[in-house]
């Protein structure tokens, strides 16, 4: 018998308020209209991929930002509805997006 089961049977009127689709893939948080548009610059000399056009909460974004920044092990940083990659990594950013539902658009280069 499990810490459920054991629950269930102290308090049998008890209705679980976690809603399963909180728990399921992110996909469907953030919302978009227009594609984002991954772009490349070079900045004093070195490279960044920029991610710019997202029209859905900046919270969203800035949550996006920050898993990009941990999945690829880079630094950046959000400013001005802008995500700022350090490096050149628009071939995976792109990929990672397009399996999170987006429709991403690469401009420049």
């Amino acid at each position: 018998m499990d810490l459920q089961d054991q629950l269930k049977n102290l308090f049998p009127d008890h209705v679980n308020e976690t809603p399963e689709e909180e728990t399921s893939t992110e996909k469907g948080i953030w919302l978009q209209e227009e594609p984002i548009l991954c772009k490349y610059e070079k900045r004093k000399g070195k490279p960044i991929t920029i991610l710019d056009g997202y029209t859905g909460a900046t919270e969203d974004f800035k949550a996006l930002a920050k898993e990009l920044k941990t999945k690829l092990s880079v630094g950046g940083s959000f400013k001005d509805d802008k995500i700022i990659i350090q490096g050149d990594y628009r071939d995976k950013i792109m990929q990672m997006l397009k399996e999170k539902g987006f429709n991403v658009k690469r401009v420049g280069g």
